[in-house]
């Protein structure tokens, strides 16, 4: 892609501000999300599974510094009957902590879990 010569001039411009207002820059944080090592499946509840209904539950819980699953909560369900099935699974599950600045930290995260009755 071609920059245009006003380009330049644009990043000098903005360099010349920086270091008129005492040369203060703004870094972002690195950030990693947590990643899942162990995933419990939930158990499909024998009435829905035997009538071939299918469905989804989201869940938001947070990850604590040491990978493990604390307060979750049902954000969404395509049916109720699901719902406690798929929160007894989500506390099994185990993470790699997320990670700021190369810390683990606490992060708020959202997983959906899938109810289908072939599986």
């Amino acid at each position: 892609m071609k920059q245009s010569p006003l380009s330049g001039l644009a990043s000098a411009m903005v360099l010349t501000l920086v270091l008129a207002m005492g040369g203060v820059t703004i870094v972002r944080a690195a950030t990693e999300s947590p990643v899942p090592v162990r995933m419990v499946p939930p158990e499909y509840p024998y009435e829905l599974k035997r009538n071939g209904v299918t469905g989804v539950v989201t869940l938001t819980f947070e990850v604590d510094e040491k990978g493990n699953v604390v307060d979750p909560k049902v954000q969404k369900s395509t049916n109720p009957g699901f719902e406690q099935p798929a929160l007894e699974a989500i506390v099994k599950w185990k993470f790699k902590p997320g990670r700021k600045d190369g810390v683990p930290v606490k992060m708020k995260i959202g997983v959906p879990l899938q109810f289908n009755s072939d599986s």
